[in-house]
């Protein structure tokens, strides 16, 4: 039987690095060449060959080689000046991406670039690598199956900050057929995807100029997207910006921050990982199941799944220490915003944010944080991935919503994130309820410089 669920296991694997060589057909130098080819004059190594692709994967039970995840990434590192990527000139243009997790105020804060006139803002692209590939890699453990899904995440997000939009299309299933598709991912939360000229061919006189408010509408209206036209309006802006919930580390990204020809900064947002598991309880009803009856019964069932916020915790930890170490590579290139602080004081914190990144921030900005942080709770609370709501008030709510032992457990085991990032801890139920006193410290993250 151990061999049958070895072959099994085997076999999945091949069935991956068949689809990811498929998919990777539309590159010039695809991500397992880079890695499996042996380091040329410009790809000078001070060690043994090292082979990331799929076929140096280690079998079931066997453990990672030594240096595989460090190698892989100093050879993609060395090689990306090599990759032959038809350009423009974008020498003034700044790329922005939102590194989060899923429930940490990702999609509020997507949306102070999104609402800039001179911002191309992608929604969660990646989501079609990890479809195409296979789900269970974007949350493996293990280090080899997450470096075959980073590694194909960082070569489609080289491509789209080029506004090489034509590659994604080798992810969205079904394929788009001449360059149009209706299956792009939350195509609706983007403006320029649901505005002239992309959308114009759809709208009425009277409505051209105008942004479709509502993702719904947007998809209704608008119809397929033209990925070309797309395309087109990206490289027309003077910056982009793409929000992501599927890559686990900054460290994951240092092949791309390193790339010159990318100007790429990081925002890394973080949020109470009390206040994550709390609003993924409330919004993933079916995958947070057992939670709900822990919180109901009082007693946590035995098959409860811990790893769901464990691996929060685990994951932010090791990424948040890395940027606030402030190596090298990341100077000037990295902050750290806490959810908390941008929902008491988003328009402070859009300003400090667009300090860092050297952009201006447009009128439309402003007007668009004071139009959208005043909103009733009970509105966001019917609102899977809205933006519309009390921000201030929104930030600690968590507090009525979790029982005070799945609180004491989830600060037990993420303390050291806890205490990294300032959140109090609480010791006795009344202290928890007690919503007029804070559980955010103050605390100031000055970015890498």
């Amino acid at each position: 039987m151990q061999c049958s669920w070895k072959s099994v296991v085997l076999l999945a694997l091949a069935s991956i690095a068949i689809q990811y060589t498929a998919i990777r057909t539309f590159s010039a130098k695809p991500f397992s060449l880079l890695c499996s080819q042996a380091p040329g004059p410009a790809l000078e190594t001070s060690g043994p060959a090292v082979n990331c692709g799929l076929g140096a994967l280690p079998g079931p039970g066997q453990e990672t080689p030594e240096g595989f995840d460090r190698g892989c990434d100093e050879l993609l590192s060395a090689s990306s000046s090599t990759l032959s990527l038809p350009s423009y000139n974008d020498s003034r243009r700044t790329h922005v991406l939102i590194l989060a997790t899923t429930r940490s105020g990702s999609s509020f804060l997507g949306q102070l670039f999104n609402q800039h006139p001179e911002v191309f803002y992608l929604f969660e692209p990646l989501y079609h690598v990890q479809s195409a590939l296979l789900p269970r890699l974007a949350q493996s453990r293990n280090p080899a199956e997450r470096r075959v899904m980073l590694g194909a995440a960082r070569d489609l997000l080289r491509s789209l900050y080029h506004c090489h939009l034509n590659s994604l299309e080798s992810y969205i299933r079904p394929r788009p057929t001449q360059h149009s598709t209706d299956k792009l991912f939350r195509r609706g939360a983007s403006r320029a995807l649901c505005s002239p000229p992309v959308c114009e061919a759809s709208l009425g006189p009277v409505e051209r100029g105008l942004v479709l408010g509502d993702e719904g509408e947007c998809v209704r209206r608008c119809g397929a997207l033209n990925v070309s036209l797309a395309a087109e309006v990206c490289r027309d802006k003077r910056h982009a910006a793409i929000k992501t919930v599927r890559i686990p580390h900054v460290g994951d990204l240092r092949a791309l921050v390193e790339d010159p020809r990318l100007n790429l900064k990081v925002v890394q947002l973080v949020r109470d990982p009390r206040g994550i598991l709390a609003s993924r309880i409330e919004t993933f009803r079916d995958t947070y199941r057992l939670w709900r009856l822990w919180r109901a019964t009082g007693h946590r069932p035995y098959n409860l799944d811990l790893g769901q916020i464990n691996t929060v915790c685990e994951d932010f930890l090791s990424s948040v220490s890395t940027g606030l170490a402030r190596p090298a590579w990341l100077r000037g290139k990295y902050m750290l915003l806490r959810y908390e602080d941008l929902a008491r004081s988003p328009l402070q914190r859009a300003r400090e944010l667009y300090n860092f990144l050297g952009l201006s921030l447009d009128h439309s900005v402003e007007e668009w944080i004071l139009n959208n942080t005043r909103g009733s709770s009970e509105l966001s609370s019917r609102q899977k991935y809205g933006t519309i709501r009390n921000s201030a008030a929104n930030a600690e709510n968590w507090r009525q919503k979790l029982s005070f032992d799945m609180v004491m457990y989830t600060q037990t085991f993420c303390q050291p994130l806890l205490e990294l990032l300032g959140y109090k801890t609480v010791s006795h139920a009344g202290e928890l309820r007690n919503l007029s006193y804070s559980l955010v410290e103050d605390r100031t993250f000055l970015p890498s410089l």
